[in-house]
């Protein structure tokens, strides 16, 4: 099957569980990747940025990554996220990780670097040529301080084998039209802003990597599909519902939202690693409000 109807629909960016003394939470782990599948998602997304990355261990990422195939166990697939902003150091990683059971690599562009589009172009080619899994671009300008624009992607897209598609997280709908409009036939576009998830559906997306679906994977991924059927009028009374959530889930940061969410569900204890911290009490009243709803 090809990557573009394998991954079409609702991927969910797992959360890391951590208990009180940082460590990570195995048996939550287990916990949220059974509670997201039963709630309908097509694939899991592990090692995002939702699973706090940047503070994981190279030893912690492998664990992780190897226990989430464990429990998936062949039901869904499973993307790893593997990104960073030393092209060199990325190769080699990727010709050393556990894939065998992965799907396809999600990459977030390089951060801080703020390198130029040939440089991005130049960056993800050299991924592509030493990952033995198709490579997903995330542009995600928020977190990486440089956009990737629509021109690059397109020629990543149409110039190199191994990129297979793009979480497009930019927030800029023009830019998303554009790379609808051009993309090859076969290359993947999801969104990477569960608020625009609906409206980026209806410009031609295939789909979601979603931080809410941690908590709400029923609510969501039928409304991702009610969108991929074309039933826009029911798909909106439920993303109407969803609304609150999306609103409060990244009103500080994320995943302090939805873990506070999800702690309110009794899946997951309230631990984030520093420098990120739980939501504060304000707001954490008004997702208990939400969430009484």
């Amino acid at each position: 099957m090809a990557l573009r109807e394998q991954l079409r629909g609702t991927g969910v960016a797992l959360v890391t569980p951590f208990k009180a003394d940082s460590s990570v939470d195995y048996e939550s782990l287990e916990k949220v990747i059974n509670y997201t599948i039963r709630g309908g998602v097509e694939y899991l997304v592990s090692l995002g940025t939702t699973g706090e990355t940047p503070t994981l261990s190279k030893e912690e990422k492998l664990l992780i990554a190897d226990f989430t195939y464990d429990k998936v166990a062949g039901r869904v697939p499973v993307v790893v996220g593997i990104g960073g902003n030393n092209t060199h150091e990325l190769v080699k990683e990727l010709e050393s990780f556990p894939l065998d059971k992965a799907t396809a690599v999600l990459s977030a562009s390089p951060y801080y670097s703020k390198p130029s589009q040939e440089g991005l172009y130049q960056h993800y080619k050299a991924l592509a040529l030493a990952s033995p899994k198709p490579i997903l671009l995330y542009n995600v300008p928020g977190r990486t301080g440089r956009n990737l624009e629509a021109a690059t992607t397109l020629r990543l897209a149409k110039e190199v084998d191994n990129i297979a598609g793009i979480k497009e997280a930019s927030g800029d709908m023009a830019q998303c039209m554009h790379i609808l409009r051009d993309r090859p036939e076969d290359f993947l576009v999801v969104s990477g802003d569960d608020a625009l998830a609906l409206p980026q559906i209806a410009c031609g997306m295939d789909g979601i990597i979603s931080v809410a679906a941690n908590s709400f994977p029923r609510l969501l991924s039928d409304m991702v599909r009610l969108c991929l059927k074309g039933d826009f009028k029911a798909a909106k009374k439920l993303n109407d519902e969803l609304i609150g959530a999306y609103e409060i889930f990244f009103a500080e940061n994320n995943p302090a939202g939805v873990k506070a969410a999800m702690f309110e569900m009794r899946l997951i204890e309230n631990y984030l690693r520093l420098p990120v911290v739980p939501i504060s009490t304000g707001l954490h009243a008004k997702l208990k409000a939400y969430l009484a709803k």
